[in-house]
């Protein structure tokens, strides 16, 4: 059975133990016949991207490690499949003799995670650490998994994790990758402080109603005034408050971010 990378991003806390890890394995360091040395900048084969998300003071930092997704129909082995293949236990690696010279590697990549080394003229990426799985004493980790203090990145055989509640990046491409995000990728947020301008005081367990053709998600105001309405599709909305006999409706998208309100008056 081959074997999967699954990350639990939303416990992440954005330290890039993982990056560090991935840097201090490979800068320096040639493990033939899986991968050359990599450059100390300009290259991430584990990379921890940051999003910061809505607006102050409703604002959520979001970390997301990316890495090669390993696909089982991976364009880069269409692109040169005499210099890329897939090993049995799942990893895709770039032979990085055969691979030398061939751009096309790094530009079949709909992820964007293959890199291309000036210097060597050559295609790198991560190798899930290969090398390491076949040493002379071999670990059953690599560098990233081993690194991350929270232990939120896990790699095993596919049959040894529960996938159910699980997303990839980017289903759409058809690459069916096997690295797995537990809980689902990040979705879109609806956030906003409600408050009584003629009292000067928050609102606390005013119902906040986010309805429209996606659904209808509710949430009441904490002791703060605040309401959070989380995991949401990308779609139109009305919002719809209301708290002692008084409602007000508001127009909200989430189509192309996620919203932070900020204060509203009722």
């Amino acid at each position: 059975m081959a074997k999967v990378f699954v990350i639990d991003y939303k416990g992440c806390v954005g330290c890039h133990d993982c990056q560090v890890g991935c840097k201090d394995e490979h800068c320096g360091n040639e493990w033939l016949p899986y991968a050359a040395e990599q450059p100390v900048s300009g290259q991430f084969w584990c990379k921890l991207n940051q999003y910061e998300r809505g607006a102050r003071p409703h604002v959520i930092v979001t970390y997301l490690p990316v890495l090669c997704n390993h696909c089982d129909d991976a364009p880069c082995i269409k692109a040169a499949p005499d210099a890329v293949y897939k090993r049995e236990d799942g990893l895709v690696v770039i032979d990085p003799v055969k691979a030398k010279g061939n751009k096309k590697i790094v530009e079949s990549c709909p992820y964007h995670v293959i890199y291309w080394n000036e210097e060597l003229q050559l295609a790198q990426k991560c190798t899930g650490c290969a090398h390491l799985l076949d040493g002379d004493h071999p670990i059953s980790t690599p560098r990233c998994v081993d690194n991350c203090h929270v232990d939120l990145i896990k790699f095993g055989e596919e049959a040894d994790f529960d996938l159910s509640d699980c997303e990839v990046l980017h289903p759409e491409y058809g690459t069916k990758p096997r690295v797995y995000y537990k809980g689902g990728l990040p979705k879109k947020f609806v956030a906003g402080t409600i408050y009584d301008p003629e009292a000067k005081e928050v609102r606390i367990g005013a119902k906040a109603t986010l309805s429209g053709e996606a659904g209808t998600y509710t949430a009441t105001t904490d002791g703060w005034g605040d309401f959070w309405l989380r995991d949401l599709p990308d779609a139109d909305f009305t919002l719809t408050i209301e708290a002692d006999g008084k409602s007000k409706q508001l127009a909200v998208s989430t189509k192309s971010a996620d919203v932070g309100l900020g204060d509203i008056a009722l």
